[in-house]
């Protein structure tokens, strides 16, 4: 297959794109190279095999509309390009909603005005949610829990946006799925929960399995904001990308659809179960501190994700605890990446 992916150069762009060239796909990457970690992630996947890169941006219809011309015979493309924060979102709520919203429907009107009718994977989030005031939540054994969810939140709870991220994702999200109901295009969404993995360039106000990873392994402070007992599943990255190709093979039934991706109720950490998970690994204790929560910070999400398993016979198959050592273990062999990127 010819797959194009946008954001290809991030962090789980760059993990499909592996994953392709192991299968002798032929791979087009799309990338604007702004977030940390994107140039040493390119150059990665370049030394791994011939990838097509083209430096752009989705804000600018024009670049995504120059590689359809290129190439109107794409057979897939993944939509991973995003403002990820929810902390950046509140700052500069413009930017966000232009890369997210905007930068969505620019990506849908080149694939719905292209030739070649290709599949849409697009990576939506389970902010869309919103704060879910309404759920009760208990706590056990010192982390919050969902009382009357144990297997999690089901793809046909309420959306109830909350911060700009989760406006801008949301509108995004619909958007998705009302192309596959009013053009007929091969839509398929993941609301995702809590992504991590190999060539995470995490940061304090994203990705913060990684951003502990890499802080931990550099023996350096961290801030746990709010009181440490939030609990997500998690969901290693390898796991992820298996399920995009699980749903494409059976696209017959996934178009047009939308489902929760996370570790689901059997995959779930606490912060405080991270931090002793990794000075297990670091046979050290690690130096933190607490701060205020932060807009939008759930105390708990887990996601349902029996209807992916339904649908297309996916489930989490990596347990944090396994995910977590792979993930110290790459930091730990690849620290001056994260040294070069300034974290």
């Amino acid at each position: 297959m010819k797959a194009l992916i946008i954001g290809g150069a991030g962090f789980i762009g760059c993990n499909i794109a592996r994953r392709l060239l192991d299968q002798e796909d032929e791979v087009l990457v799309f990338d604007n190279l702004s977030r940390k970690g994107t140039h040493s992630n390119l150059r990665w996947l370049q030394s791994l095999g011939p990838v097509e890169f083209f430096e752009g941006d989705i804000r600018e219809s024009a670049g995504l509309d120059e590689v359809f011309r290129a190439h109107p015979d794409v057979d897939v493309v993944y939509h991973m390009a995003a403002q990820v924060a929810v902390t950046t979102s509140v700052t500069d709520p413009r930017e966000d909603f232009e890369i997210n919203a905007l930068g969505t429907f620019n990506v849908l009107e080149a694939i719905r005005l292209s030739k070649a009718d290709p599949i849409l994977i697009f990576a939506s989030t389970n902010k869309v949610y919103g704060g879910m005031e309404d759920v009760k939540i208990v706590e056990e054994d010192g982390r919050y829990a969902y009382r009357d969810f144990p297997e999690g939140i089901p793809e046909d709870r309420l959306l109830d946006f909350h911060s700009p991220y989760g406006c801008s994702k949301g509108a995004a999200d619909q958007y998705v799925r009302d192309y596959a109901r009013i053009y007929g295009m091969r839509t398929v969404a993941f609301r995702q929960s809590c992504i991590y993995g190999y060539r995470q360039f995490g940061i304090e106000d994203q990705g913060w399995v990684a951003w502990f990873t890499i802080q931990a392994v550099l023996d350096r402070p961290i801030t746990i904001y709010g009181d440490g007992k939030q609990v997500r599943d998690m969901l290693f990255v390898e796991d992820l990308v298996e399920a995009y190709q699980m749903a494409l093979r059976e696209i017959e039934t996934t178009s047009g659809k939308i489902y929760n991706l996370g570790g689901g109720p059997r995959n779930k950490m606490c912060l405080h179960d991270l931090i002793a998970a990794l000075e297990g690994h670091g046979n050290r204790k690690l130096k933190y501190t607490y701060d205020d929560w932060r807009p939008g910070d759930q105390p708990v999400f887990v996601c349902n994700v029996d209807k992916a398993k339904q649908d297309f016979g996916w489930e989490p198959r990596t347990s944090p605890e396994e995910g977590v050592e792979k993930l110290f273990d790459w930091v730990s062999k690849n620290t001056e990446l994260f040294l070069q990127e300034g974290l």
